[in-house]
């Protein structure tokens, strides 16, 4: 259960500064309806994103671009068709932006509310975010800290309502993040 009431009072669990993604164990995964009888799975393979801690949970940020042409179903013919003009339109939609706008929670469990942008459509998204801890990698004293955010969106608030009853409307989707705290921290 998330507690909407934390304030500048809560400790946060991370030391101040910009925390870097770790690619490598990091992931933008998503499932939709098809045909409304089963799921496809997918995920984007390339992702930036950024963590900013402040002193005060108010002043925590994240932000994160995902190329819309790393998408991957494990199918390639599908891949190339989901990139086409009449469905992604990667050419004219090349990323998906997030950007939070507010943090709050505390503990395991938070919320991230933000705006996520697809082509020229920005619309308000809000995240459940599990904190998964902090760990010290042995092998070169590095921090991180994981992360586990699930949500949904709608295709059709985004301009992508292609394909009616083909594939479904709704876009679940999670996200496995892991972030190295910054140096001198």
């Amino acid at each position: 259960m998330t507690n909407d009431t934390a304030t500048a009072t809560t400790p946060l669990p991370l030391a101040p500064g910009h925390w870097s993604l770790d690619p490598f164990h990091s992931s933008v995964n998503f499932t939709i309806r098809h045909l409304g009888i089963a799921k496809v799975r997918g995920r984007f393979e390339r992702l930036e994103a950024g963590l900013f801690v402040g002193e005060r949970l108010e002043d925590v940020r994240v932000s994160a671009t995902v190329d819309l042409a790393s998408v991957n179903t494990g199918n390639a013919d599908r891949d190339a068709h989901v990139r086409a003009a009449d469905l992604l339109d990667v050419d004219k939609r090349p990323t998906m932006t997030y950007r939070s706008t507010r943090v709050s929670g505390q503990g395991e469990d938070w919320t991230m509310e933000g705006e996520l942008t697809i082509g020229d459509v920005t619309r308000p998204v809000t995240l459940a975010v599990e904190f998964g801890g902090l760990v010290d990698v042995p092998m070169d004293s590095s921090r991180h800290a994981g992360f586990e955010a699930t949500g949904e969106i709608r295709r059709s608030d985004f301009g992508l309502d292609f394909a009616p009853g083909l594939l479904g409307d709704v876009v679940k989707i999670q996200l496995d993040m892991q972030f190295v705290e910054p140096k001198g921290a």
